[in-house]
């Protein structure tokens, strides 16, 4: 009855679908006074390898904090994160 149960439990982890991890870093400004920014922020699985898409994500979520999304760089995966912090500073993630 256990290893019936343990079976079970491994089936049904195995059937679920994984979930990556995506990415995209872009540039946005905000005028009067003229600011300019580089940042990264999660979005969508369907997002990755498409800059439209990402796009399409980050333009609402910029623009409710005041920020006019300039473009979208590219998309990558959790490997990008490390080497992009420090450019993004604050804007890490925030987005």
């Amino acid at each position: 009855m256990m290893r019936l149960l343990l079976a079970a439990i491994l089936a049904f982890g195995v059937a679920l679908p994984a979930s990556a991890e995506c990415y995209a870093d872009y540039k946005a400004k905000q005028d009067s006074p003229l600011r300019l920014h580089y940042g990264v922020a999660q979005v969508s699985d369907g997002a990755c390898g498409n800059k439209g898409a990402a796009k399409s994500e980050l333009k609402p979520r910029l623009a409710a904090g005041g920020w006019t999304l300039l473009n979208v760089l590219s998309t990558f995966g959790p490997e990008g994160l490390g080497e992009r912090k420090a450019s993004a500073g604050e804007y890490f993630l925030r987005y």
